[in-house]
């Protein structure tokens, strides 16, 4: 086995770090690249040469448009050798750690750093003062550039209104709360409860974008600047981009960590990781309120995920934290905190790299004591992973296990009239008030056809956002529907 007993290719985490800022002046601070580059050092403290020893830099795409910022980062950390990867929107962020550690095992490299960040609050801030921003640019072409394979929405999605992921992530909740056989009053209230508490644990670590707890009450009766978005959702239960925020991660082998000296008790270990990439939109899936992923990622993953002791689901949206809950199987313990920042809502959720802060604070928690689990989505649960870190390695070693499948999706047909039953639905607000009532609906007939239909119809609008629709019988008309 190796040193002490562990194979010397066991992949190991050996540092984590942040970098942050959120300044109310326009064109203060610093952009993306060099919060990136401060998350890495922030992650290299204590691990004497190692970070020399990295030969793959992994960075996700953010809002920002740099070519090759992996490049970037290695010429300003001297890491002349490294290959960069830029991995696109739609690439599960987990996918990059699983990356890393498959690599590390499987001794093509001995040390990879995975590195995201965001200056999208700094950029608006600019914005709106009309400043000019001189940061660096990290022009070029990465060595490696890793896509998604297939797009997140259906045509039929983005052509009727349903293409903003907060009215798609409403669409769920309203699917979820009719499982559950419970109004949509009563869903709101619970909703707001669960977003409450992740509120409170983000203000409790001084990690809250908004300085404080935000309750119930706020986010059922919204005012301000917390306008409605798509019923049940306000803006504070929706995730916030608009943050400065970078994460790094250090992965190596342990023969690489015992040659640096870096010291055991940094050390927290990938046991398995699991991911579905199979990719069916949110009007074809059977049942909205469920995710065959999910449960496919938490039979992969095993008993751990029940039992770990800190947890930090993806929560993009309420709706996203509702599904992995029950298919993960983390409904029984009802003092169970499922976030360990507070969540992307309320200390912010930089696009496409909250997974890295995630398994950050969850690796800092596993130093502590006891294991963890972090989760990642992409697009409207579309894709989902996890991935459990413990201070232990795994008996057989670290596993990456791809439980990608052929799943049941209906036809979609955007050309269908007829009679129909509501599957998920939600009214978009527009300026704060109702403007129109979506529904991904079921034809009737036979071949349980699927399409997406509107209405403006001032009844509508008022009796979907106090009743129960789903499951409702309605006529089809193209791209509207009515009442049956």
């Amino acid at each position: 086995m190796g040193l002490h007993g562990i194979d010397p290719r066991t992949p190991v985490l050996v540092g984590v770090g942040v970098a942050d800022q959120r300044l109310a002046e326009a064109g203060a601070g610093v952009g993306e690249l060099e919060l990136m580059a401060r998350a890495v050092e922030d992650a290299a403290e204590g691990l004497g040469g190692l970070l020399g020893a990295v030969r793959r830099i992994l960075v996700p795409r953010g809002t920002w448009r740099h070519g090759d910022p992996g490049r970037w980062l290695a010429e300003r950390l001297g890491l002349v050798d490294a290959h960069s990867t830029l991995a696109e929107l739609g690439v599960l962020q987990q996918s990059l750690l699983t990356r890393a550690s498959t690599d590390i095992a499987a001794g093509r490299v001995d040390a990879v750093l995975v590195v995201g960040g965001e200056a999208a609050h700094r950029r608006l801030r600019a914005r709106i003062a009309g400043v000019e921003l001189t940061d660096p640019v990290a022009d070029g072409v990465p060595d490696t550039v890793w896509a998604p394979g297939a797009d997140i929405l259906a045509r039929v999605e983005i052509d009727r209104h349903l293409a903003v992921p907060a009215r798609q992530y409403a669409v769920l909740e309203s699917a979820i709360g009719a499982a559950r056989g419970v109004s949509p009053a009563r869903d709101a209230r619970e909703i707001a409860a669960l977003c409450a508490e992740f509120a409170a644990v983000a203000a409790e670590g001084g990690r809250s974008i908004r300085g404080r707890t935000v309750s119930e009450d706020e986010l059922l009766a919204p005012v301000g600047r917390n306008a409605w978005l798509a019923s049940p959702y306000t803006k504070w239960h929706c995730s916030q981009m608009n943050v400065d925020q970078a994460a790094a991660l250090v992965l190596c082998s342990v023969e690489t960590a015992r040659r640096f000296g870096v010291p055991r008790e940094r050390w927290v270990f990938p046991t398995v990781a699991a991911e579905s990439n199979t990719m069916v939109p949110l009007v074809a899936r059977p049942d909205p309120a469920r995710s065959p992923g999910f449960a496919a990622v938490g039979a992969a993953l095993g008993p751990g995920a029940a039992d770990a002791a800190h947890v930090d689901l993806y929560s993009c949206f309420p709706a996203a934290v509702r599904i992995q809950r029950h298919e993960l199987g983390l409904t029984g313990r009802a003092d169970r905190e499922l976030t360990t920042t507070g969540g992307m809502a309320f200390a912010g959720g930089p696009l496409n790299t909250y997974a890295l802060h995630a398994t950050v604070e969850v690796a800092r928690r596993v130093r502590e004591g006891g294991d963890g689990l972090v989760t990642s989505v992409s697009g409207m649960v579309t894709k989902q992973a996890g991935a459990l870190w413990s201070t232990r390695p795994a008996p057989g070693g670290f596993r990456a296990v791809d439980v990608s499948a052929e799943l049941p999706a209906h036809p979609v047909d955007p050309d269908y009239a007829g009679p129909a039953r509501v599957v998920g639905c939600t009214v978009a607000f527009d300026g704060g008030e109702p403007a129109v009532a979506i529904a991904v609906v079921e034809g009737e007939g036979g071949g349980g056809v699927r399409s997406v239909a509107s209405s403006t119809d001032a009844a509508v609008l008022a009796s979907m956002r106090a009743d129960a629709w789903v499951g409702r019988a309605v006529r089809v008309t193209g791209a509207a529907f009515e009442p049956a």
